[in-house]
């Protein structure tokens, strides 16, 4: 266990953990640098169990016995221990999930290969909430969703926000980022998916209905907060299917809906 007690927040050893708060500042580093941080123990414990390797640990002094075995398992890794004062200067707020990690960001995974197994994938185009991602995330997990597929413009699964919202299941989801949008949905079609959008068209089918047609292989694409799925995406689409509502309300956030939907058309074998 190699500890580094910090005296300064202008330490240069946790650039990683400079600025956690601003959120444009962080969107662009991240990926750009091969990173992401894992907040809280459990997460943390997550991502390690999902085979991601640390760059460093970041913590207060008092967490130490709860991380003893994680910072026992990778003696070669530094953890960098200092106050509350000093660790809340670096990070921009107050650090009282236990622990932080810089971590590696996984290789991107190909998307046929992620396809070639699955039945149940939920698409998600230009999702720009990362509480929204998160939870989406989770009931995927929950909810028997084998791969979430994300357009070029969708938020970041693996931002601090989305992984803690997701309680780590971002790291158990096989998930790809798209490079074409929408003409991907082709390679999903190619693949015997039944590509069906979550939208309140005239002719969309009823939540039920998407169900009692128990397709083999099924593609659930939800859209951006407000503005819902683009013409383009809505165009390309095998059919559009909408959530009978009551009491005035015409639709659900996004992540509620995605929860819903991924419920009732869950693979045959999972109902």
């Amino acid at each position: 266990m190699t500890l580094h007690y910090l005296k300064s927040a202008a330490d240069p050893r946790v650039a990683d953990y400079t600025g956690l708060t601003d959120t444009a500042l962080r969107r662009r580093r991240e990926p750009e640098e091969g990173m992401y941080i894992a907040e809280s123990s459990k997460v943390l414990r997550r991502a390690l169990d999902a085979g991601h390797r640390p760059r460093s640990f970041f913590l207060a002094e008092k967490w130490i016995p709860d991380l003893q075995d994680l910072l026992d398992r990778y003696p070669e890794v530094p953890a960098y221990v200092g106050t509350a004062d000093v660790l809340e200067e670096i990070t921009g707020f107050h650090l009282h999930r236990g622990a932080l990690a810089a971590m590696e960001r996984p290789a991107p995974l190909e998307l046929e290969p992620l396809l070639a197994g699955a039945r149940r994938v939920a698409v998600l185009e230009d999702i720009v909430d990362h509480t929204n991602i998160g939870a989406i995330f989770r009931s995927a997990a929950a909810l028997g969703v084998d791969a979430v597929l994300v357009s070029p413009r969708c938020a970041d699964p693996l931002y601090r926000r989305a992984i803690r919202v997701s309680m780590g299941t971002v790291f158990q989801v096989p998930w790809v980022r798209l490079t074409q949008w929408p003409g991907q949905l082709e390679v999903l079609r190619k693949a015997g998916f039944v590509t069906a959008a979550l939208a309140l068209a005239e002719d969309s089918l009823t939540l039920d209905e998407l169900s009692s047609r128990r397709d083999e292989r099924l593609a659930l694409v939800l859209g951006t907060e407000g503005d819902g799925l683009a013409a383009g995406t809505l165009s390309a689409v095998d059919l559009t299917v909408r959530i009978p509502m009551s009491g005035g309300v015409d639709s659900l956030n996004v992540a509620a809906a995605s929860a819903v939907a991924f419920w009732e058309c869950r693979a045959r074998s999972q109902q």
